[in-house]
């Protein structure tokens, strides 16, 4: 199991932007400042009752701040673990109308120590990198050990929802969810745009989302409901 799924995991780096990303202070933790607030999130850090919502890999926050200004209503974690680019989104998050948001430089791996039990309404995992070499596949997020701590942090009837554009990496995932018996499928299309053109998936384009539809690459997406009662 990666390392970064242990309690004794320590973030160690010596990158510029992470001292940089401190002038964003306002909203953006970095590292495992996060998880100070595990279990607290709409009582000490959103100060209001909300649903929570959690993406991992935000990249370069198009959908996080289209979804956070049509849903004000709604409390929103967004996280990445690139610097450069967490950077680049936090410049433009600070000039975003609404603040409903707070977005968090670390590791999807991190989820159970970010969230606790049945903390969290819903997930959004979009065009994650795909590692497609056979001999990086363990790299992939989207295996065991995650959808077991994506099924620990999401409320009964909570959601975890995917979409790629990588054929290799959707046929992993259906692998993965066949082994899982944590959630139900309620949503499996490797066409999203042309076979359920009506699904809410499609009120929204991320950036390389949009890239690829112009390249006529089919829209693989995958919506997954938790079976906790």
């Amino acid at each position: 199991m990666d390392k970064s799924y242990k309690q004794e995991f320590e973030y160690k780096h010596d990158n510029p932007y992470h001292d940089r990303l401190e002038k964003f202070g306002e909203f953006v933790l970095r590292d495992d400042e996060g998880e100070a607030h595990r279990g607290q999130w709409n009582q000490n850090v959103f100060k209001r009752e909300a649903p929570l919502y959690v993406e991992i890999g935000s990249g370069y926050g198009h959908f996080m701040m289209e979804f956070c200004e049509k849903n004000p209503d709604i409390n929103y974690v967004g996280l990445d673990y690139r610097f450069k680019r967490s950077f680049q989104l936090a410049q433009k998050l600070a000039k975003h109308p609404t603040k409903n948001f707070r977005y968090l430089r670390a590791k999807g791996e991190r989820l159970a120590f970010l969230f606790n039990e049945s903390e969290v309404d819903k997930i959004f995992y979009f065009f994650p990198d795909p590692w497609p070499k056979t001999r990086h596949h363990k790299k992939r997020l989207f295996q065991g050990p995650f959808l077991e701590r994506a099924h620990h942090i999401l409320k009964a009837g909570g959601e975890l929802i995917v979409k790629t554009d990588h054929d290799g990496y959707a046929e992993w995932m259906v692998e993965e969810m066949d082994k899982c018996p944590l959630f139900t499928v309620e949503l499996k299309t490797f066409d999203l745009w042309n076979e359920v053109s009506e699904h809410i998936l499609v009120q929204y384009q991320t950036k390389f989302e949009k890239i690829f539809l112009q390249k006529n690459v089919p829209i693989k997406a995958f919506v997954l409901k938790s079976n906790k009662r």
